[in-house]
């Protein structure tokens, strides 16, 4: 009987993404003036991969398919299971989803600041949420819920980077390179993501290894997280009382599914830079970004500027990790920037000094 569930589970979630589309790759606008005419298969192209078009509306919702797939097939799940799991929003958002397609209660672990509006998307997709004040005890209450109500902890900090298939199988490294394939520069310069479990990252990374591709992978990390000088200072072992306001990457201590030996570069990320690159993209692309979308077009940027300074072309790919309507009462919010004792100004003028030359003078 178990088995049978599980079998049906299984093609529920193959069904739904049968369902779904692959997510754009969107062209983002470049100065011609200085990165160059496309029409001579030069100059320089910026890529963002488009997440938040996921019925659950980020890139959480791939990993969140990973994880049940990966926790029904090692027998980890049955039909009368609890799922639970420590998260800033997101990954609750898309898990919440996957729960209710199986018929599952949901159990959201996540930080008090976390958005009203992630909160609401939670409750929206049939899950609950459970708050807790300190973010470093999100791990421990988890595993103590799961213990209480017999429930299973999906635990995406741990297996965010063995549940996906880092080879192909339609992750999203394969599917950034299948989608460049005509483009002027199909093999990129850089990918440019941001670490929260370090599920994607390891993935880009061992892909790019295993494809023998010569594309580099920089992660970006925003104010408050330890991955940078935990990968620069080479210890794995460093915490941070802080955390990040960046909600989705950034964490107080070194995850297990952060492998920082796949990683080539890291760029660390101011709030302003993070909030105040989200505007900007926003006023570009004409729809609104994430926060993290925001750490991930500072670190692009720094990269594009650099190649633009060395006389060198190709292409740059980062990601479109979530909207920004999610983010409407704090990125988006001028009181809730002044409330943190954030100023943009700074980084507003460095953006805009970069959109109209090409030089980075942050």
């Amino acid at each position: 009987m178990a088995r049978a569930w599980c079998d049906n589970a299984v093609r529920l979630i193959e069904a739904d993404a049968c369902r779904s589309a692959d997510t754009h790759l969107l062209r983002y606008p470049l100065a011609e003036s200085w990165a160059g005419s496309n029409a001579e298969r030069g100059g320089i192209q910026l890529y963002l991969k488009d997440e938040s078009t996921h019925i659950t509306g980020s890139l959480k919702h791939r990993l969140a398919r990973s994880l049940f797939l990966h926790a029904l097939c090692n027998g980890w799940v049955g039909p009368e299971t609890t799922i639970i799991e420590a998260s800033s929003g997101s990954t609750a958002v898309s898990e919440a989803y996957f729960a209710k397609l199986l018929g599952l209660d949901f159990l959201a672990v996540i930080p008090r600041h976390t958005s009203t509006a992630k909160v609401a998307l939670i409750e929206a997709a049939g899950g609950r949420c459970h708050f807790v004040d300190d973010p470093s005890t999100i791990y421990a209450e988890s595993r103590r819920l799961a213990a209480e109500t017999g429930g299973h902890y999906l635990d995406q900090f741990t297996n965010a980077e063995r549940a996906t298939d880092w080879r192909g199988n339609n992750n999203i490294a394969e599917s950034i390179f299948d989608q460049l394939a005509n483009e002027d520069h199909p093999v990129p310069e850089w990918v440019v993501v941001g670490a929260g479990t370090g599920g994607t990252s390891a993935t880009i990374g061992r892909f790019l290894r295993y494809r023998r591709h010569d594309t580099r992978l920089c992660v970006v990390d925003p104010e408050g997280s330890v991955f940078y000088d935990a990968w620069a200072g080479g210890n794995s072992a460093l915490t941070s009382a802080q955390g990040s306001r960046i909600e989705g990457i950034g964490r107080p201590r070194v995850e297990p599914s952060f492998v920082s030996a796949a990683v080539d570069h890291m760029v660390q990320v101011p709030d302003a830079g993070s909030i105040a690159a989200a505007r900007h993209g926003s006023a570009a692309l004409g729809k609104k970004l994430g926060g993290s979308t925001g750490t991930n077009l500072w670190g692009a940027f720094q990269l594009i500027a650099e190649m633009v300074e060395t006389g060198r072309t190709g292409s740059v790919v980062t990601l479109l990790c979530d909207g920004g309507e999610r983010y409407s009462d704090t990125y988006f919010d001028d009181a809730w920037v002044a409330s943190e004792g954030i100023e943009l100004s700074g980084s507003t003028a460095v953006l805009a000094e970069f959109a109209a030359t090409g030089v980075w003078t942050g």
